[in-house]
């Protein structure tokens, strides 16, 4: 008889100012298929820079599992967005552990101007990527080799993937669930949810890797 499979950790980067619905989305998407697939194919952890807890945007506290330094790899990462996302890439720190920690997952999503983290971080240089849509200008701007996308929600590189503001995050949460597990997982974890994709949910699908208002 074979040992189940443990499960694959996912690891949610919090910090003060995130923005709730880039990382909740996420993490209920995650979260929700770990509790009705059996056996659970994931765990879920959230992290904050210190192992303290956050003040997240609309005054949201949040209690972490770990520190971001404590994390030991994660198969899928999620880096939110935020107006704290500006003080993230501003710490070397930081950015060290968003390197370390992305480096070694196979899959990155970042949300929102989660994307902002990984421009900094030089990880979506010639990739196909999106945004919040008031963010466009800026993302272009840092990464100019990039191919950066309006009107999708959210676009796959393989290793990385990006969505667009806010509640995209549950679109591309669910894509990954989609990659991992079947399109028939993701679809009942979505039916568990109530949750009913835009019909103008669109994805933009790089070939997969092998390894208005300013932007907030």
């Amino acid at each position: 008889m074979h040992a189940s499979r443990p499960p694959e950790v996912v690891a949610i980067l919090l910090f003060n100012d995130v923005e709730v619905l880039d990382f909740a989305g996420p993490l209920e998407v995650f979260g929700v298929t770990a509790e009705h697939e059996s056996p659970s194919p994931f765990r879920v952890l959230t992290a904050t820079p210190d192992g303290r807890g956050i003040v997240a945007r609309t005054g949201l506290r949040v209690l972490p599992d770990t520190s971001w330094a404590a994390l030991a790899e994660a198969s899928i990462l999620v880096i939110p967005g935020g107006q704290g996302s500006r003080a993230v890439v501003a710490d070397p720190d930081q950015m060290t552990q968003v390197h370390r920690l992305a480096g070694s997952a196979e899959v990155t999503l970042s949300v929102c101007t989660g994307a902002r983290i990984l421009a900094c971080a030089g990880m979506l240089d010639g990739l196909t990527i999106t945004t919040h849509h008031v963010a466009i200008a800026e993302l272009r701007e840092r990464v100019p080799s990039a191919t950066v996308r309006t009107g999708v929600r959210f676009c796959d590189n393989g290793r990385i993937v990006t969505a667009a503001g806010v509640s995209a995050g549950m679109d591309a949460a669910l894509h990954v669930v989609g990659r991992r597990l079947g399109i028939h997982v993701a679809a009942r974890t979505a039916r568990l949810m109530e949750y009913l994709p835009p019909r103008s949910s669109g994805s933009c699908d790089a070939e997969p890797a092998d390894a208005g208002r300013p932007m907030h």
